[in-house]
Formats: structure tokens, C-alpha cells, sequence
């Protein structure tokens, strides 16, 4: 049963999925007090507990400490709920790349009780608008300079009535950021319930229908206490640097969570580039790495061509296949392993990883300590060790969709499947095998087919189209479109161009088709239903970008 709850606005709690359609939730060894606050236990609690003088955050040219960053916060949390009306339970929307000012106005919002929605820069109108229809979102904060989707999208909206704007940058000059000046640094944060929601997560499923994954207060410090502590072992001096979005669960945890949770810090990139990366690992000595294959295989040319990464003492790669060249060569150039995991907004966090002392090369490793997974077949049978078979997972974080007939597919017998092909060997390790979807996941991106094959549909050059991913040796895979024109279209590099510059321009860049394939008509059953799984044969002669 759910314990007591803080919030005003009961939406949240209202649309949570009922209890016989939730994952087993197994909390041995993670207990919290009935009412606690995350905000208040990654900030105030952290002054209180000596790390007042600590750096907590680097970005835009300014270190932050934790009472600087528990203070500004407050002031924050004092300008919502004072200034704009901010109840427990409400949700709002933050949209900002990544910078100290994203994680104070999160941690700022989650103090006075609301339910966050962390929001990527590349996102359009349209994306947003599905987000915000979503989560009955009337209120959102927003970098200055990343207004005009979320203005476009307010219009669409029958609830979003409320975009604030904040200084992504150092100089505190915006709309927030004046309202919070003016607020004194003392606030007392909302009794909420370590069963309250906190954050909604979303992920888009393979139809490109946006899922909104539910996470408890407790949940945010699960994921610190579970893995940040036994796979990373965070000190107070590390210093934490990354490529994933903090609107990814996987980059909120790693770039804001677990430094927070320990007294350590995260120097924070708004261009996390791979050299970027390099020179923020040089510049302030950083030790914990989390980024993609990619980039790792970016950072290893770097070392060739004399850069010091020799202060990170632990790298982090998810969020695709990390090819075992990639794992051998920074072995060799290292003397340390890069640790593989897997983990997924339902899950909020890794859940299974390899560890410093206990790894194989091309392994995802083995599973943390209060969660238990296994390989089973279509009916939920485990199956022998060395066979291929779907992975599930359970412990104590678990899929809770809002409001979503999906959750029955996610969660079986009180056990989340993540949608993975996974093997299990002889001794007890995961090794992936393949996604058991049809999600494309291209350089730690989850891309779904249905939402590329829509907005191409949208040019009128395209008459029919399927999108499928496709192996690729730098990013994992890339998304690849077979596409037929209408008749008086030329089939050219020119066209090719011109249609991923469309998708660009109608949903987040990174959606755009790599490779685009014209054919003159697309594989289908004697209903017309595409078979895509015919495109993944010898195709025509390609055309790329």
C-alpha cells in the first residue's frame, strides 16, 4: 500500500496504473522516512551534513556550492509557489540543455511538491505539446533562449497557460530568476510522501506514442543509494561529466543524482561533444565518466593524439551496445574496464552492470544488489542458461506508466520486462543480444520508426515510407528510411538531403534518417501491411547523408 501523500493537486496518484498491474516491489535495505523530500536530501540535507563549502556544480564559467546551490533553490522554490501558484502535486515542465540552472529549478520544483517533466532542447512543438497534453502540464520553465517550440506548443495546448523563463547562462538576468532574488534563502520545503510522485519520465515507445514512467521520491535516492554506491562507489571528491541529457533519467542520475546524493560534484555541458568532454576531463580533473560508445571511441583518438584522461578513474557506458573493440582498446590504453549496464526510464536507473573487480568483455554484467533478473520465454519460463530468451527484471524500483494500457505489456507477473534479448551464461552474467522491439536505439537514443515514417510522410515528395535501424559501426545503429516518391520526384542526393533537412525540422534533429533508400514500391503482406523485417535484407543501392 502507498503511504501518505503531501500533494494538493491529486493527478498524479489519481492516474497511477491499479496495484494488480504493478512490478513486484521488493525494498529490503531501502528504507526512508514515511515523509521525506528529495530536493530537500540532495541540497539542504547536504549543507547541514558539512558540505556546505563543497562545490556541488560547475557550468557556464561558475562553480556552485552546495549552500549556494541549496539557496538558490530555495529562492526558486519560494518564487513557484508564491509568485505563480505552484500546489503540491501540480506538474511543470522544465526545458533547458544541460547547465547548473536546469538542476536548480528541477530540485527547486520537487522542494515545492510538484511533479517534474524534464524536457530535452531538441524537442519541437508538436513533441512538446504531446508531453503536455500527457501530464496536464499548466506551467513550464524555460531556458530564454529555447523559447519559441514551447511558446508554439502553449498555443496548441488546452493546458499548458504558464511559460516562465530562466538564465540558462551565469547571469541570472530572466523573468525566474528575478522573481527568485527577490525571495530570502530560507524556504521550507513541502511534506511530501516518500510515495509521492516526483518525476514523470518520458519515453517514447516503438509506435512513437509517448509513454510517461512515474517515480517516487524514494526512488530518486534508490537509484544513488543501489547503484551509485555499490557499482561506483562515489566519493566526495570525484568529480562527475557526461554526454546524456538530464532530461534522460540516465543523465539526471548521473549528472545530478549521484554526485549530489555523496557531496561530489558535476561539471555540467550544454555541448557535451566528445571534445568537449575531453577538455572538461582535463580542465577539472574528472573521474566518472557517462557517455555512449561514440564517444568513448571519440575519447580514445583524443588519448592518441596526447590528451590526459588519467583522472577518470571509472567510465560509464548505456544507453546502447558497447562493442567489444571499444571495451578492449581503453582496457589497453586504461588498465580499467568501461562498465557496461543496462537500465531504462521504467527502471529509472542501471539495474544490471559489470563492476570494477567483477567484469567480462562484451557483458552486461550481472544485477544489483536488491534486484533480480532473469531470461525467460514467451511464457514466462526461465530458460536454460547459454539460450537466448527475453529479459525481466524486478526489485525496488518498477514500471508504473500514467494512465496506460502498456502497462500490461511492460509488467508480467509482477515482473518488468525492458523489451530486451538477453542470455544469461553459466555463471550468472547478462550478455544482450538484441532489442526485442522495434526500437531503434542509435548513439544512447531511443528512436521510434512510427514517429520518422510520420513526419516524412508530411513532405509532399513522399508517398509511402518505412523506417527500420540498421547496424552502424560509430553510433550502434542509425535509422534508415525506404522511401517511394511521388511520381515527378527525382530520386537524388538532392532529394535525400532534402528530406532529412524536413525531418529535422519537424521533430528533434537526431530522429533524422542517416540513410535514406528509394525503391519504387515497399514489401507488403496481402493485407498491405509493410513487412520491415524484409528491408533488413539486400536492399537497393543506397543513398546517404
Amino acid at each position: 500500500m502507498l503511504g501518505p501523500s503531501g500533494h494538493q493537486d491529486t493527478f498524479a496518484r489519481d492516474n497511477l496504473p491499479p496495484f494488480e498491474e504493478w512490478p513486484e516491489i521488493a525494498l529490503d535495505g531501502f528504507e526512508y522516512p514515511e515523509w521525506m523530500n528529495a530536493g530537500v536530501e540532495l541540497t539542504d540535507r547536504m549543507v547541514e551534513r558539512g558540505f556546505g563549502d563543497h562545490t556541488a556544480l560547475i557550468g557556464n564559467g561558475r562553480r556552485r556550492t552546495y549552500k549556494e546551490l541549496s539557496d538558490w533553490t530555495n529562492r526558486i522554490a519560494r518564487a513557484l509557489t508564491e509568485d505563480y501558484g505552484v500546489k503540491p502535486g501540480h506538474r511543470i515542465l522544465i526545458r533547458s540543455a544541460n547547465n547548473p540552472a536546469m538542476v536548480a529549478c528541477w530540485l527547486a520544483a520537487t522542494k515545492a511538491g510538484a511533479v517534474v517533466v524534464n524536457t530535452m532542447p531538441m524537442l519541437r512543438a508538436g513533441e512538446l505539446t504531446k508531453v503536455i497534453d500527457k501530464a496536464e502540464i499548466s506551467l513550464a520553465l524555460c531556458d530564454t533562449r529555447l523559447m519559441d517550440e514551447l511558446v508554439a506548443a502553449a498555443k496548441e495546448s488546452a493546458f499548458l497557460t504558464q511559460v516562465i523563463g530562466f538564465d540558462g547562462t551565469a547571469n541570472h538576468d530572466a523573468e525566474l530568476d528575478r522573481a527568485a532574488l527577490n525571495k530570502p534563502v530560507k524556504y521550507e520545503a513541502v511534506k511530501t510522501g516518500r510515495d509521492d510522485v516526483a518525476l514523470l519520465g518520458f519515453t517514447s515507445g516503438s509506435t512513437g506514442v509517448p509513454k510517461a514512467t512515474m517515480h517516487f521520491h524514494r526512488d530518486i535516492l534508490i537509484i544513488a543509494d543501489a547503484y551509485a554506491k555499490e557499482v561506483l562507489g562515489v566519493r566526495e571528491d570525484d568529480v562527475f561529466v557526461g554526454s546524456p541529457p538530464l532530461a534522460f533519467t540516465f543523465g539526471l542520475g548521473g549528472l545530478a543524482v549521484f554526485p549530489l546524493r555523496f557531496g561530489a560534484s558535476a561539471a555540467l555541458l550544454e555541448n557535451a561533444a566528445p571534445q568537449k568532454m575531453v577538455e572538461i576531463i582535463e580542465t577539472y580533473k574528472a573521474t566518472i565518466c557517462f557517455t555512449a560508445p561514440t564517444a568513448y571511441r571519440a575519447m580514445l583518438a583524443a588519448m592518441d593524439a596526447g590528451a590526459d584522461l588519467s583522472s577518470l578513474r571509472i567510465a560509464v557506458s548505456a544507453g546502447e551496445t558497447l562493442p567489444a573493440p571499444v571495451f578492449d582498446e581503453w582496457v589497453k590504453k586504461t588498465g580499467k574496464p568501461i562498465l557496461d549496464g543496462i537500465g531504462g526510464t521504467e527502471m529509472l536507473h542501471i539495474f544490471i552492470s559489470n563492476r570494477l573487480n567483477d567484469f567480462k568483455p562484451g557483458c552486461t554484467g550481472k544485477p544489483l544488489s536488491g534486484y533480480q533478473a532473469m531470461v525467460v520465454d514467451a511464457e514466462m519460463n526461465e530458460v536454460p542458461r547459454g539460450t537466448p530468451g527475453h529479459l525481466v527484471v524486478r526489485g525496488p524500483i518498477g514500471c508504473r506508466y500514467l494512465a496506460d494500457d502498456r502497462q500490461k505489456k511492460f509488467v508480467r507477473d509482477g515482473w518488468n520486462l525492458p523489451g530486451d534479448t538477453f542470455v544469461q551464461d553459466e555463471d550468472g552474467y547478462f550478455h544482450f543480444a538484441a532489442r526485442s522491439d522495434d526500437m531503434i536505439v542509435s548513439a544512447g537514443y531511443n528512436i521510434a520508426g512510427p514517429e520518422v515514417e510520420a513526419a516524412l510522410l508530411k513532405h509532399e515528395a513522399v508517398r509511402e515510407c518505412a523506417v527500420i535501424g540498421v547496424a552502424d559501426e560509430d553510433r550502434g545503429m542509425i535509422v534508415e528510411a525506404h522511401v517511394v516518391l511521388v511520381p515527378g520526384s527525382e530520386a537524388c542526393d538532392a532529394m535525400a538531403k532534402l528530406l532529412q533537412e524536413h525531418v529535422k525540422s519537424t521533430i528533434a534533429p537526431y530522429k533524422y534518417p542517416r540513410s535514406i533508400v528509394f525503391t519504387d514500391a515497399l514489401p507488403k503482406t496481402e493485407s498491405g501491411k509493410i513487412q520491415r523485417f524484409r528491408l533488413k535484407q539486400p536492399s537497393p543501392a543506397q543513398l546517404s547523408a
